[in-house]
């Protein structure tokens, strides 16, 4: 990848790459918000949110934490795409107000009224998407411009959340579009960078069979996955959306067995990425069955390996690699780094068992501590190295 370019400035480091002040904003949001969830989940503490607490929990971390870390990956991902310069200083500057002000106005939502909370949190995903459209098409990538329908039907997903939230009382529809939204992003982004990233560490340090490259097979994983997620959004208890998040599940379990995986245990950067793109197949799988059985399979199982397992787990790997790539560091994980990868991973398995087992409560708090003790890491070991200039590079840079 392309070495990171900036033009000359006043503006603190933090301000030179989106990736900078996003993924240390977003890492001390995830852990803030599971914090509150547990208090809150058992009526010890409140928020002056319009959102019942659950809402709260499920808005702050899939239109919160992850819009930070997605614009992060974006603002950083798009200047090699393009060969542009990246967006930084008060552009920048103007992007991390926004989203703080969108945190702000839905924990205050109950004090400024629902739509106040939502024109303002809803706001940041649209100038993302504006910003992100923008440098794309002047620097004629067009190709790339596909990746930016997740993320504005993630924006459309967040109306739909306040929408429903409060004309319903509650929302429904909404959660499974925007984690749908998320999970196709991580094909579609996943799917270009763990076979790259595979493919060159292999070359390298173990010679053989190597990642297979992307064509049609992974298209039309995608393209059946894409279906029988939207599917699952309108119609979550459909014997026909069962059936075809199976199917999505089985075609995507093979694609991430043609990418090598089982190759790469001696690099923890590159096999955290296998181990969190397989809890998109094992999500699908328990989303399917508990259309099927769900006495036996609740359907919040299949909504925690994909949420937790998926999304944490490869939203925590992509922070890592680029904070250290970017950041001119060695592409390398450190004794912290492995322990944060564990903790994230512990976390998503604690939670899916959770969801099974439901009466064993201590599993919940298990699982909360170690997603607390991952983020909070994460925040730890990269924090001085975000808001510090780049140092000159040793290694590859890679996001």
């Amino acid at each position: 990848m392309a070495i990171p370019r900036t033009r000359p400035s006043a503006y603190p480091a933090i301000l030179s790459y989106g990736f900078r002040p996003f993924f240390l904003l977003g890492s001390l949001q995830a852990a803030a918000a599971i914090l509150f969830w547990l208090p809150l989940y058992y009526g010890k503490f409140e928020t002056f949110s319009a959102f019942l607490p659950v809402d709260w929990h499920i808005h702050e971390l899939l239109f919160g934490y992850l819009p930070a870390v997605v614009t992060g990956f974006l603002l950083t991902a798009i200047p090699n795409w393009t060969g542009r310069l990246p967006v930084q200083d008060l552009r920048l500057l103007m992007l991390v107000l926004l989203w703080v002000a969108g945190r702000a106005a839905v924990f205050l939502s109950a004090e400024t009224g629902w739509l106040l909370s939502a024109v303002m949190d809803c706001s940041f995903l649209l100038a993302v998407v504006a910003a992100a459209a923008t440098e794309i098409i002047a620097g004629r990538n067009w190709r790339n411009l596909k990746v930016l329908l997740p993320v504005t039907i993630l924006f459309a997903a967040n109306v739909m959340f306040h929408l429903e939230a409060h004309y319903q009382g509650a929302s429904d529809m909404s959660r499974r579009l925007g984690l749908g939204a998320v999970v196709v992003l991580i094909m579609i982004v996943g799917g270009r960078i763990i076979p790259s990233f595979t493919r060159n560490w292999l070359a390298r340090e173990n010679p053989g069979r190597l990642p297979v490259s992307f064509g049609k097979f992974d298209i039309a994983t995608i393209a059946l996955s894409a279906v029988g997620l939207a599917a699952w959004t309108f119609f979550p208890d459909n014997t026909a959306t069962g059936a075809l998040l199976i199917a999505a599940a089985v075609f995507n379990a093979v694609r991430l067995a043609r990418w090598a995986g089982d190759r790469t245990p001696a690099d923890p950067l590159v096999l955290i990425l296998h181990i969190a793109f397989a809890f998109v197949p094992l999500g699908l799988l328990l989303a399917g069955l508990a259309v099927f059985a769900p006495g036996a399979v609740p359907a919040v199982a299949g909504i925690h390996a994909l949420a937790v397992g998926a999304v944490a787990c490869m939203t925590l790997a992509v922070m890592t690699r680029a904070s250290l790539g970017h950041t001119g560091r060695e592409p390398t994980a450190s004794a912290g780094t492995r322990a944060i990868f564990a903790a994230i991973v512990i976390a998503a398995i604690l939670r899916v068992a959770a969801a099974m087992a439901p009466a064993v409560a201590i599993l919940l708090y298990i699982s909360a501590a170690f997603w607390v003790a991952a983020f909070i890491g994460y925040a730890v070991l990269f924090g001085g190295m975000l808001v510090r200039p780049r140092r000159q590079a040793r290694g590859k840079s890679g996001a």
